[in-house]
Formats: C-alpha cells, structure tokens, sequence
C-alpha cells in the first residue's frame, strides 16, 4: 500500500541548451496543429526509473465515472519528462479501499508519446456518490494513491455539495501552501478557475521561492510559445507536492484563463504584437499542453487551434455546474482593454464574452437544468467595479466589459432562482450580490458571486488595501473585499449557500497557517450574501 502522500520528487538535471530543446519542437510544432494520423510504436519496457514524479489527478466527476490523469516523466525538467519517443502501457486500478483488496475496475492504457506521454482514463461502471481510491503502475514502479468521488445519480436528491474554489497559482510569486490546506478539507469536488501556469519565464531557483536546490535549466527562462516549452512548465508546476496532495485528494473541474496561452489575449486576437498566425499557433500549442496535462475526457481533446471547454457536470437535482470559457470566443476588448471610463463600445450587442453559441447554450442550460442552483464557473468578475472617477472606470476585460451579455445572463437568473457565479482572476477575495441593473442599488439581487483570491499569484498579500476600501465604498453590491492569498470553501444546501473565506497570512515561504478570514450566506430563493 502507497502512503498518502510522497516527499517532493527530485527534478534537478543539468542545464540544457536552448537547441536541445528545440531538437523536438518542429515535431511538437505539428502535431499541435494538425491531427495524429498513427501513434508511436508501444514498447513493453518500462521506464528504468520512477516516471510517476508529476503525481496523478481525476477530475469531472460522473454518477459512473471519472477521468484519471498521470503523465509519464522520469525527468521532468527535460523535452519529453527524459523518455524516447515511443510510447508506454501503463496499468490502472480504481479499488473501493485504500489497500486496494476490493478493485472494482483496471486496465491497461497507453502513455502516447505524441501526447507527451500523459494518460487520460475514462473510467465508467462505478456507483454514484461514493469515494474511490486509483493508482497507476508502470512496470515495477507504482504511482501515489488519488482518492476521488462520483457524482450523485442523476434522479438523487443530495443533502448538500461540498466544494472549493481555486484560481491563479503562479509558481515563482510563492508557494502552493494553500494546497495543503485544501487537501485536508471535507470536499467534494474542487473547482479551477483558471491560471493553472504562467507562460513568462522562471529562473533557476523558481522566482521568489529562491529553490537554490531546484537548478532549473535554462530553458525556463524563456517564455513559452512552443509544445516543449508548454509540457515543461506544467512539468514544473506539477511537480509541487502540495498541488499534488490536492489533485490526489479530490476530483477537480477546471477551467483556463488568460496565462495558460497569453495574458489578456481574446479569441485569436493576442495582446501583444505578432502576427495572428503565428499566435494560432502558439494557441494551438498551448491548448494541446492544457488538455494533455490535466483530467479532461476525450471530447475536450483539441483540434489544432480550437478546444471545447465549455461541459457541464450535474450533482442529482441539487445543483448543475456550467463550466465556462471566456476567452476563445470572446470579442477583442473594448476601447484598447484596461480601466477605462466613457467607453460606448462596452454596451454594443454585437460583442460577446461567452460568443453567441456558448452563450445560447448557457442560457438555455440554465432555463432547462431542473435542479435547485445553477453554479457558473467562469473566469473574470461579473459583478460591476467602480475604479473611481467620472464617469466611473471599469476594466474592459470582465464582464464589465460585455455589458449586453451580462444582461441577458442575469435577466435569466431573475427568472430561474439559485444562481451561484464562482470567479478567478483578480488575485482578490470579493462577495458581491448581482443585479440587472447595478445602477439601481435598491434592486433586488438575481443572484450572487463568489471571487476567489489567488493561490500564490501576487505574492503576500494583505488584508485590505486603501483601492479595495474605495471599491467597497463606490460599489454598494460588495460586500467583502481582501487581499490574502488563499481559496473559498463553500456548502450548497437544498436552501442555502455558504462561504468561508480561508486565507494565508504569507507565501513567500512554506508552512503558512490558514484561517478563515469571513463566512457569508445566501438564500436561494432570497439572493443576496450576508455574514454567516
């Protein structure tokens, strides 16, 4: 039987030039832009040594199912996790006991090395509702335990839904403590809102986390762009144990932002200056790393440049989460994006956050779901927020940003009580009721938001900030703002939602306590958060 939990694996290689790494990247190039015609040759030899050092994960969770996820890589830090280009079987087991004595399915998948050597399996014939235990072997070297959980059957009527809100984990501005935290939570499921990576380059020592003992290559400080350089930095991000100790703990649902390709950057339209092909196909690359590296099903695999994201996953008659992507289909950002004020463009029909067939099918999904709340779990901030000035700044990246989709969203959730948004991105902690018309504070709220903070993006944050004291005081509809690092737990009843705010006081170093910073709650046929 594994232990619950490994030490941090040894990753340190030798510094590699930048035309090792670029050896593969005409062939990464491709198969990132055009489909696989055949795999490569499977090989029965295993790995000589222990190629499970990225640890395991599962994720979208099912009433008879979840997906599984490893990716082989003895030596992470090197193109291809250090392995040849041929692929590997790797066994799988999913046992209802931790000693694995009661193995209710197995079987053999294939880590394809055009896949980067990951494994993706979709397990079905389990039982709604319960805890599962899964391990992988390759060879004589086995993986580290995951525990996940199925979904409840679709006809159940659950008590409750337990879950977590996670976003922004940059690995060089801190520590994943708040990990660690998560993984000893009562949960669920775990929800990502994005910001899994970040493409900008990484030192030796990993930023401010000063490693001396990681010794990066080289390669890291290059800003990703190619298949290599997307595989190796979530080769780096996988290799934080307390990101690990989550993953194995919980089944997670994720979605991306902006970071996992290029800040900001809308549909195909980049925020920085290079041509709109050479950016498809950096998108192309980027999508392909995302879906090879984390718990996703077959029908999220991309196509060259284009991945559906968008699913949603359906916990019995208690709740129907919308998982969102605002940023493949979006309209390029409105008045030259960042804060701005006056801007007339913000209002025009014809732009689109969610673009118009994602939108419709939200939209309907929400008229149709039949259960008691609506989870949305998206990116960028819906609520409005008032930068200051007059006219009022607002940032033309959120949904502040596409006001006519945001409208149409929330005249639906006037009409279908039990609506929950979960938000990412802004590295803050917000609560904030939703109404159709923010200019109208006596309105009645149609729904509630709950923003994340950061896992380590930012660095150490603070508990309020002179800037959050005026949004508060500018946007009567907030009615919580911070600026610590952590994640929210959250507990859906048949009635009523509430949120604890668990916060960390540092991340620049390892071992930082967490504490619940505020609890809010809401009713679901009564919207609006107030202190729990």
């Amino acid at each position: 039987m594994l232990p619950p939990h490994r030490p941090a694996p040894d990753c340190r290689v030798a510094a590699l030039p930048r035309r090792a790494l670029f050896a593969l990247g005409g062939a990464a190039l491709v198969t990132a832009l055009t489909p696989v015609a055949a795999s490569a040759a499977v090989t029965a030899a295993a790995p000589r040594t222990d190629p499970f050092l990225l640890g395991v994960a599962s994720g979208d969770p099912l009433p008879d199912g979840v997906v599984l996820w490893t990716r082989l890589a003895p030596r992470p830090f090197e193109p291809m996790g250090g392995l040849p280009f041929v692929s590997y079987p790797v066994q799988w087991q999913v046992a209802e006991d931790l000693a694995f004595t009661r193995v209710v399915r197995s079987g053999t998948a294939t880590a394809r090395a055009d896949y980067g050597h990951s494994v993706h399996v979709d397990v079905r014939g389990l039982k709604p509702g319960r805890d599962y235990f899964y391990r992988f072997r390759a060879g004589a070297h086995l993986s580290r335990v995951g525990r996940t959980r199925t979904a409840p059957a679709a006809s159940a009527s659950p008590r409750a839904l337990r879950f977590a809100v996670a976003s922004c984990q940059s690995y060089t501005d801190g520590y994943f403590s708040a990990y660690r935290h998560l993984a000893a939570e009562d949960l669920d499921v775990v929800f990502f809102l994005g910001d899994y990576m970040y493409e900008g380059a990484v030192n030796s020592v990993g930023g401010i986390r000063m490693d001396t003992g990681l010794q990066l290559p080289d390669v890291f400080e290059l800003a990703t762009d190619t298949l290599d350089l997307y595989r190796l930095r979530y080769a780096l991000y996988h290799s934080d144990p307390d990101l690990q100790a989550a993953h194995a703990a919980f089944p997670w649902v994720l979605t991306w932002d902006d970071h996992e390709v290029q800040d900001n950057y809308a549909a195909g339209v980049p925020r920085f200056d290079i041509p709109a092909g050479d950016f498809l196909v950096q998108r192309a690359n980027a999508y392909r790393a995302y879906w090879e590296n984390l718990p996703l099903r077959s029908p999220q695999r991309p196509t060259g440049a284009d991945l559906r994201l968008h699913r949603r996953i359906r916990f019995g008659d208690l709740a129907e989460a919308h998982v969102l992507d605002t940023r493949q289909y979006r309209s390029d950002q409105a008045c030259g994006d960042g804060l701005r004020a006056g801007c007339a463009d913000r209002d025009d029909p014809r732009r689109s956050l969610l673009g118009t067939a994602q939108r419709s099918w939200l939209l309907d999904g929400i008229a149709r779901s039949g259960t008691r709340w609506n989870i949305l779990a998206q990116q960028v901030m819906m609520a409005e927020v008032r930068y200051g000035g007059q006219p009022p700044r607002l940032d033309m990246d959120k949904w502040d940003g596409y006001a006519a989709d945001r409208r149409k969203l929330l005249q639906t959730a006037g009409r279908v009580p039990g609506t929950v948004v979960l938000t990412g991105d802004v590295h803050f902690n917000y609560a904030a009721d939703l109404r159709v018309d923010f200019a109208a504070p006596a309105s009645a709220a149609v729904a509630v938001e709950l923003v994340g903070t950061s896992v380590s993006s930012a660095s150490d944050g603070t508990d309020s900030t002179p800037g959050l004291e005026q949004q508060r005081r500018d946007n009567p509809h907030l009615r919580f703002a911070n600026a610590q690092r952590g994640y929210i737990r959250c507990e859906l009843t048949r009635d009523t939602l509430r949120a604890d705010y668990r916060v960390l006081p540092y991340v620049t170093r390892p071992g930082a306590p967490i504490a619940t910073r505020a609890s809010f709650v809401s009713h679901r046929d009564r919207p609006g958060l107030g202190p729990a």
